[in-house]
């Protein structure tokens, strides 16, 4: 047998937070054998890149990460290891082709990990996709800074949207025990914010124990003494009702910011993709959220060049962008995803005209963003902060509004501040997406 304890291990995670939660617990699996762990990858004697394959980008910049760690083979790399979304709905392909990998699990495979290394060491090339127990381990290394942490609550999804290839990949949504996610939180250590993700976080429970249990697992999570506040990623429109608000509205430690996809405002489109709602229910739920929650900022997930959108679909979009006046956004170019209903659709549009919609739609969208955090100028905001910012030579942090690595920046002057703690910043200059501005104390 190998004794992998005289081994180090690194790991690369590709794709979403969610995936970034898989690979903390695939660290935590390595560091209970006892084997070193390193975040040089030119060091690691063992290599492993959990994979996304979300969308064709995706599939490709796994795949070129994985031939780049192969290159490390001629120094101190003796096997790597390909896991996560791509193995798991590619497996026949990527097997055949990428010849550089030794070791490939799917997303529910971790706990066979140790099992393929010893055979690959024996010289085989191994597949053990499919072949885990789906474990749930509560046991994480975070690689996220210390003051803030995901919580994955859910995997999965039920929504079979036409473009999205997540449920052929991560299967039917299940809903992870609520016992089980509060050792989990319990167990991450003081936690500024933690942000729980799914691929719904509204839909939690109902697979479970039958009825919807978001607003139970969030009472119990803020009752958490490590735990300071919570913040929501990824609400569906659809399932955000009055015992959700009314919880957000009352609870002082869930963060007063919503992320809900819409994906379009158009009704012939918004059905083309088989998502939930309308243009008119979209903006009565926003109008209903503000009034509850004055303060409340919402951000939202936008694809265009779905086919057969018009010219018109996109003029209405932006027409959307300006009436719901959202804090922040993200716009995606529609992928034709192989395998999803939406590949066979006629009405498939260009590339470059793609681009050039989702550039139209950005400029909508960073003319709002612009003029909201102008309005910002001149008062003092509760800023989270988050390090150091050495090209810009200050602190840097968030306001409530912005989630981690998605949303805008407070970039601050202080005489000392330290990462993880709240600071009063009175702002001083806006621009499309960010904040400047300093403490009080600061000697200029």
């Amino acid at each position: 047998m190998i004794d992998f304890s005289q081994k180090s291990f690194g790991i690369i995670s590709l794709g979403c937070d969610k995936n970034r939660v898989d690979s903390e617990k695939l660290l935590s699996i390595i560091k209970e054998r006892g084997a070193e762990i390193t975040d040089d990858i030119g060091a690691a004697q063992i290599l492993i890149v959990n994979t996304c394959a979300f969308l064709n980008e995706s599939r490709k910049e796994a795949i070129e990460t994985a031939l780049d760690c192969a290159a490390y083979k001629s120094n101190k790399l003796e096997k790597l290891v390909i896991t996560g979304c791509l193995p798991q709905k590619f497996i026949g392909e990527t097997f055949e082709s990428l010849v550089e990998a030794d070791l490939f699990l799917g997303t529910n495979d971790y706990d066979k990990l140790f099992e393929g290394l010893e055979r690959a060491y024996l010289g085989d090339r191994v597949n053990l996709v499919g072949c885990g127990n789906k474990n749930f381990s509560v046991n994480r290394i975070v690689t996220t800074p210390q003051h803030y942490a995901y919580l994955k609550i859910a995997d999965g999804c039920n929504n079979r949207c036409t473009y999205c290839l997540i449920p052929k990949i991560r299967g039917k949504y299940e809903s992870y025990p609520m016992e089980q996610l509060l050792e989990e939180a319990e167990g991450l250590g003081d936690v500024s914010e933690l942000i729980l993700v799914a691929q719904d976080v509204t839909r939690y429970g109902i697979d479970l124990y039958g009825q919807k249990k978001l607003r139970e697992i969030l009472q119990k999570l803020t009752a958490l003494v490590n735990i300071n506040s919570v913040r929501l990623l990824y609400c569906y429109p659809d399932m955000i009702d009055d015992g959700l608000i009314e919880e957000i509205k009352t609870n002082n430690k869930i963060v007063k910011y919503l992320d809900i996809p819409l994906q379009h405002s158009e009704n012939r489109i918004l059905k083309l993709m088989n998502r939930a709602g309308s243009r008119a229910e979209y903006l009565k739920l926003f109008e209903k959220l503000r009034k509850s929650i004055p303060e409340i900022a919402i951000r939202s997930t936008f694809i265009t060049g779905f086919p057969t959108e018009t010219e018109e679909d996109v003029e209405n979009l932006c027409s959307f962008l300006r009436e719901a006046q959202l804090d922040n956004c993200g716009f995606f170019a529609y992928s034709r995803e192989p395998d999803t209903a939406a590949y066979k659709l006629k009405g498939q549009i260009g590339y470059a005209e793609k681009r050039k919609r989702v550039k139209k739609l950005y400029s909508v969208q960073r003319q709002i963003s612009a003029d909201k955090l102008k309005k910002l100028v001149g008062t003092t905001l509760k800023v989270l902060c988050d390090g150091i910012d050495y090209d810009k030579n200050c602190f840097v942090g968030r306001a409530y509004f912005s989630a981690p690595d998605i949303d805008g920046k407070v970039y601050f002057n202080a005489n000392s501040a330290m990462q993880g703690e709240y600071y009063d910043v009175k702002i001083v200059k806006s621009d499309s997406y960010d904040l400047y501005g300093r403490t009080e104390d600061y000697e200029i």
